[in-house]
């Protein structure tokens, strides 16, 4: 029987064998944030790509870097570190976000107010799909850290499934039909 412990050392692994995975996660490590990741897309690409035996890994819109600071709330703050990391590692689509700030523009992007958020751990838990709710970081004694509320089960099984914390049908419907993801892995389950 597979193990949450056995999934997250073959992500680790997978991360360790990715260039572009690792110079992200050195570069996102130089902002000194304390609660910071990559998640999202970036990393199920990381693992779906590698699941898919690909070479050459898909094309990332953004690499999503999500950070928790309840004491600076400015969106300026992010702006900042996304131009620091442009200057770290130049050429990659970068997309920072504070998870202790979704609460305040949420509402004017999508049509419905939501709750601030706890914690990293709390907003990962809440990102649209259960696989894509996972993030990854570089650990100060260079180990790979994991966050996956939901465990990393669908990740590895290729299962695109709604997480149902914030996202609605209809937006996860759009999201499917945006992604086209059984064009780019055949191997995919979508739960529709």
């Amino acid at each position: 029987m597979r193990t949450q412990e056995a999934l997250a050392v073959r992500l680790r692994a997978i991360a360790r064998a990715t260039p572009w995975c690792m110079q992200a996660l050195h570069a996102v490590a130089q902002l000194g944030l304390p609660h910071c990741c990559i998640g999202a897309g970036a990393v199920r690409n990381l693992v779906w790509d590698a699941l898919h035996g690909y070479a050459q890994a898909s094309a990332l819109s953004d690499v999503d870097v999500a950070y928790f600071d309840v004491h600076n709330l400015q969106p300026r703050r992010e702006v900042e570190l996304r131009q620091r990391l442009e200057t770290v590692l130049p050429g990659v689509p970068w997309e920072v976000c504070n998870q202790a700030r979704v609460h305040l523009w949420f509402e004017d992007a999508f049509g419905y107010a939501v709750p601030p958020l706890l914690s990293l751990d709390d907003a990962i838990a809440t990102w649209p799909e259960f696989a894509t709710s996972v993030g990854i970081s570089l650990q100060p004694d260079g180990g790979i850290g994991i966050i996956a509320p939901h465990g990393l089960d669908d990740l590895f099984d290729m299962v695109v499934r709604r997480n149902p914390a914030r996202i609605s049908l209809d937006g996860y419907a759009q999201r499917l039909a945006s992604k086209d993801y059984a064009a780019r892995w055949p191997r995919v389950t979508i739960i529709a």
